[in-house]
């Protein structure tokens, strides 16, 4: 996803793998701001609406349907949580990726330093988290279609508890781009999907303790 990282600026997604093909160490984040993760999710009424809306928009498709699992780990007592981190390790289609995010900052958009890495084996890097003594807190899967215009990413997902799009990238261009698909600020969403769930846990007064298609029954 794009990143802006403090004076360096937008940093997207297929800048970062662009970084990666051309052999970019990974020590030279000591030396770089830290890679920001901007972003805002909104609710989708209508999946087909909004993918002709980018279409219309000069978004191009940069990942079809796919099929993603998240676990997210912690310590004993929840220190990350406690502390607004993440730390998480993620299936896309046949990829696995692991992921830690800081405390976000909340305003009109979500901000957060991210750091995210590419691992070959998913089971073993649950493996190596189970040494260090973590454990999976929470579970949540969906399915994401991905689309870029090159400055910034928005993203479909369709998952247990209806249908999201997250926009992510520059400020001004997170807005720019709601206002092109029909999505004004009143409709911006900053929550995370642990949050999405457990609020409508409360609502429906769910017994489920994952936002996975089968703890909540749909196909």
């Amino acid at each position: 996803m794009g990143k802006t990282g403090g004076t360096e600026g937008p940093v997207t997604a297929a800048e970062r793998r662009k970084n990666k093909a051309h052999g970019c160490p990974s020590f030279i984040l000591s030396r770089m701001a830290l890679p920001k993760e901007v972003e805002i999710k909104f609710r989708v009424e209508e999946v087909r609406a909004l993918t002709r809306k980018l279409r219309v928009s000069g978004f191009r498709l940069l990942t079809r349907r796919t099929h993603e699992i998240n676990t997210l780990y912690d310590l004993p007592g929840q220190p990350l949580r406690a502390r607004g981190e993440l730390l998480r390790l993620r299936k896309y289609g046949t990829e696995w990726l692991v992921t830690h995010k800081s405390k976000g900052r909340m305003g009109r958009h979500k901000t957060r330093v991210e750091l995210e890495t590419e691992v070959s084996d998913g089971p073993k890097m649950d493996a190596i988290f189970y040494a260090l003594g973590y454990r999976p807190t929470f579970r949540y899967e969906k399915f994401r279609e991905e689309w870029s215009d090159g400055t910034g990413h928005v993203v479909v997902d369709e998952t247990p508890i209806g249908n999201f799009g997250e926009i992510e990238g520059p400020p001004r261009w997170i807005d720019r781009t709601a206002k092109q698909l029909g999505i004004g600020p009143q409709q911006y969403i900053t929550d995370t999907y642990a949050g999405l769930f457990f609020a409508w846990k409360r609502r429906r007064r769910s017994a489920a303790r994952e936002m996975t298609f089968r703890a909540i029954k749909k196909p």
